[in-house]
């Protein structure tokens, strides 16, 4: 073994790792095994410490601490009602107009990506309280199931995302201006489903029927339902104002965030000891999850640049004279691809590592790259065959909305998807002219 070079031992790994997930092992420990393997191969029993030198390495960041944090706000506003009572919010304001539902489901789903940071909390909640509501008047089935569907991916986008802590992590990129680049491309991509859905309610009216009269009310009532924004809004506004105008760190802004909503909870009298052993054991489950994989990635992607292989890609780039934007463009493929099969953690923790390294020796701004990233994962939380917003919408969806009616509709959400990214890759200052402005 020890006369092997530095790309084979590379490709072993890969093959070890990618043969062990297609037998169902977990990803950690998939990670684990292949790594462990490589450094065994590679510097002897003495590349075995590197396991323990790269988990302390990776415990010993302050950052870490906002994730399960953040998970926990998310959480805890999710149980607390806030979604019903929004969603009843829009009811009164856009109800009269045609497609003003799936409008205001759009709008809802930006404010609880603001809210939780993660896309499964909008999809499951207006999965439950939108979509049977959205059936019964007459929407179209496929039209609601995908404007949930895509609308609930833009907890990737929309700061606080835990997908965009996790790529600072991995990058050392700031936090703050993560946060920063993601806010006009996300509200970008919620504008460009709003305009899809006005297009085709406008040609085809019966697929997003107004209100009926008897359902609408004054605009005195209109006002009134805007009191449901007030909690949330200071919520979010605070803890993104501390983070993105530096008055904390994200760690110290997400505690902000959650003793913020534990009282919007108590306010609301949904507090209770059966929400919190909910959300307490959620949050750990989901964290327990990240944190296997977070140190065993960090260890797997140390193995990787021990071997030199990175250089070696760079050094295949400048030979082929590749041109850097043909670059950045495979590597969009190459999630668009992953994403059909493997989920946003696994595919950001081994592909981070390898691919940030590559961008900045191309000259590219790795803050935009990671809006690039993100909005591929948006795309592959839609993408057939296992696209988990597919899998969400189903575990709640009624019977009449079949599998084929959800793939179905997720097809012209992915194609706006790509068009927003698309945007994004031709004109970056999308991206970055937030980030220029405030830091």
């Amino acid at each position: 073994m020890a006369d092997l070079d530095p790309m084979t031992i590379t490709a072993i790994m890969f093959a070890s790792m990618l043969v062990l997930m297609i037998l169902g092992a977990p990803l950690s420990f998939a990670l684990m095994i292949s790594g462990a393997g490589a450094a065994y191969m590679m510097f002897g029993p003495g590349g075995l410490d590197l396991l323990v030198a790269s988990t302390y390495g990776a415990m010993d960041n302050f950052l870490l601490v906002s994730l399960p944090l953040f998970i926990f706000m998310g959480l805890v506003l999710e149980r607390s009602g806030i979604t019903d009572d929004l969603f009843a919010m829009i009811h009164k304001l856009m109800g009269g107009l045609p497609g003003g539902l799936g409008i205001g489901t759009v709008l809802i789903c930006a404010l609880i990506a603001a809210m939780a940071g993660v896309s499964g909390a909008a999809t499951v909640s207006l999965g439950i309280i939108a979509l049977p509501s959205m059936l019964k008047r007459g929407y179209d089935k496929r039209l609601v199931t995908g404007t949930i569907m895509a609308g609930g991916a833009l907890g990737f986008l929309i700061p606080p995302s835990v997908l965009m802590i996790i790529y600072a992590f991995l990058s050392r990129d700031s936090v703050g201006k993560l946060f920063a680049a993601g806010v006009i491309p996300g509200l970008m991509l919620a504008a460009i489903y709003i305009a899809y859905i006005l297009i085709r309610c406008g040609l085809r009216p019966e697929m997003g029927p107004p209100a009926p009269a008897a359902e609408r009310v004054s605009g005195i009532e209109k006002l009134k339902s805007l009191r449901f924004l007030i909690a949330p809004g200071l919520l979010v506004t605070t803890v993104l104002g501390c983070i993105i105008g530096g008055v904390t760190s994200p760690s110290e802004a997400s505690a902000i965030g959650a003793f913020g909503a534990l009282i919007i909870a108590a306010l609301r009298r949904r507090l209770d000891w059966d929400m919190l052993k909910y959300v307490m054991l959620s949050t750990t489950k989901l964290m327990g999850m990240l944190m296997w994989i977070a140190l065993t990635a960090v260890f797997f992607s140390k193995i990787y640049v021990g071997l030199g292989a990175g250089a070696v890609v760079g050094e295949v780039i400048e030979d082929f004279d590749v041109a850097p934007m043909a670059v950045i463009v495979a590597m969009l493929a190459v999630y668009f691809v992953l994403g059909m099969f493997l989920d946003d953690f696994a595919i950001i923790f081994i592909t981070v590592p390898i691919f940030v390294p590559i961008v900045r020796s191309l000259g590219f701004d790795t803050t935009w790259f990671a809006v690039l990233f993100v909005l591929s994962m948006q795309s592959a939380y839609l993408t057939p065959p296992f696209g988990y917003n597919l899998f969400y919408m189903r575990s709640v969806a009624p019977p009449s909305v079949t599998i084929t009616d959800i793939y179905l509709s997720a097809l012209p959400f992915v194609a706006l998807q790509i068009l927003g990214l698309a945007l994004v890759v031709i004109f970056p200052q999308i991206a970055l002219w937030l980030p220029s402005v405030l830091f």
